[in-house]
């Protein structure tokens, strides 16, 4: 089940975030394994914003979660992760569905995000979801700005690629 994230899923969305990281550690990202889930206090703004969504199992325990941020009239996907017990259940394309869903009523003109290239679980499956990529030159400031932020945290040892892509009306 897909549904907007509650004070108590967010020591689980960092747990998430924790046992994702770990895909990377065979791709020699250690360095993006190893790093720091989003703090309590982050998930929270986005959590009491209505701008994060957990999918959970039976158990209404969640298992992947969304985070979204409003950039230059586009719907930036911040984070999306699942659990890898989980993965490949469609769980992320769910939860993209349900953040277009909510772009959509706010009358935003689409979907960003920035991911990693070459990572077959990031650019390459964003692709098949409709995501584009966008070239350096069309960034908006509020991207470059993104952009310029994880270059400071150390992702430009990466290939990254800003994606993005229309909703209905866009």
């Amino acid at each position: 089940m897909i549904r907007e994230a509650r004070a108590e899923d967010l020591p689980e969305m960092r747990d998430i975030e924790v046992a994702a990281g770990e895909a990377f550690q065979t791709l020699g990202m250690g360095a993006v394994a190893d790093d720091a889930p989003p703090s309590l206090e982050a998930l929270a703004n986005y959590q009491r914003d209505g701008r994060a969504w957990v999918a959970t199992d039976s158990g209404d325990v969640a298992v992947a979660y969304i985070l979204v941020d409003v950039v230059e009239r586009f719907a930036h996907i911040e984070q999306v992760t699942v659990h890898p017990l989980h993965a490949r259940q469609g769980l992320g394309r769910q939860l993209i569905d349900e953040a277009a869903r909510w772009a959509v009523t706010l009358g935003l003109d689409g979907m960003t995000l920035t991911t990693f290239e070459e990572v077959p679980w990031n650019a390459p499956y964003y692709a098949r979801l409709g995501f584009q990529p966008v070239p350096e030159h069309e960034w908006p400031g509020g991207l470059r700005r993104i952009v310029q932020s994880e270059r400071a945290h150390g992702l430009e040892a990466w290939p990254r690629i800003v994606m993005k892509r229309r909703l209905p009306g866009g």
